[in-house]
């Protein structure tokens, strides 16, 4: 990824409709989401979240796609790994361990175990 492209990608998600629509695409896979249902999640019009894809999808952040009657949306990864890389290129300026704890996190990793609450019936 170049300056330029960061740099679009960078306005794209300084919005923070768009930003919390592609934590949402990120969150749903790469099977996506129909605009219909972005628009409901987001809590915005159909008009409104088509302008945000539309900005999204000219920034390389997200991909569509139709499927019969539908435009299924879902974040571009690979867009999305190299942005990171981008950012972390230089990371620290030779000293990566500096740089460890923050690349030793992992996303995918499992969330913690939460502990069921009883419920109580009356």
């Amino acid at each position: 990824m170049d300056e330029r492209q960061a740099q679009s990608a960078f306005a794209a998600l300084s919005q923070g409709t768009r930003l919390r629509i592609v934590r949402m695409l990120v969150k749903a896979g790469p099977e996506g989401m129909a605009a219909g249902a972005v628009a409901a999640e987001a809590e915005v019009s159909s008009s409104n979240v088509s302008f945000h894809l539309k900005e999204l999808e000219h920034a390389g952040m997200i991909a569509a796609r139709r499927e019969a009657r539908s435009i299924i949306y879902s974040a571009d990864y690979d867009t999305l790994r190299d942005l990171i890389e981008f950012l972390m290129k230089d990371c620290c300026a030779g000293h990566p361990e500096i740089c460890t704890p923050a690349l030793a996190k992992s996303c995918c990793a499992p969330a913690p175990a939460t502990t069921k609450r009883k419920r109580a019936y009356a």
